[in-house]
Parts: C-alpha cells; structure tokens; sequence
C-alpha cells in the first residue's frame, strides 16, 4: 500500500501567508479608521472586516476537513481492494 505522508508547507511559505494576513488586515484597519465618515460607518466597516475575516478562517478550515476526509475514506476504499485482491492471488 501506498504511503501518503503529511504535506509540509516551507518556513518562507508559512512566514509569506502569516505576513500577507497580518499586513492586509492592518492596512484596511487603517484605512477604515481614516476614512472622512462618522463613527457609526466605521464601526459598520469594521464589523464587516472582523465577520469577513472570521468567515473566511470558518470556510478554509471547512475545506480542509473536507479534503481530508475524502483523502482518508480513499485509503480505507484503497486498503479494502489491496486485502480482496491479496486474499483472490490466482498465481497461489
């Protein structure tokens, strides 16, 4: 059987996307905090930024489940076809 080892992500892949959230929420935190409209438009936005951000983290890790149950019900599918075919050897 065929062994399907853990994907490791690089350092510099894991720093990049640690970087690129970190920047992009405190640029568009900045942004929202100097636009020329009241306070109540602020905390809508910000409100907005906070929900989208924690829908998005609720959706990657939704898909990952995902994947991952897939990938292990294709092991278990690919474990049962090795024992039918191990104990069915026509050349015993």
């Amino acid at each position: 059987m065929q062994q399907l080892g853990s994907q490791k992500d690089s350092n510099a892949w894991v720093f990049q996307t640690w970087a690129a959230f970190t920047i992009s929420i405190s640029i568009t935190t900045v942004g929202i905090v100097n636009l020329p409209v009241n306070s109540w438009v602020k905390g809508f936005m910000g409100m907005g930024l906070t929900f989208s951000v924690g829908s998005t983290f609720s959706l990657a890790k939704t898909m990952r489940d995902l994947h991952e149950s897939r990938r292990m019900a294709a092991r278990i599918d690919e474990a049962k076809v090795e024992k039918l075919l191990s104990q069915h050897d026509i050349l015993r």
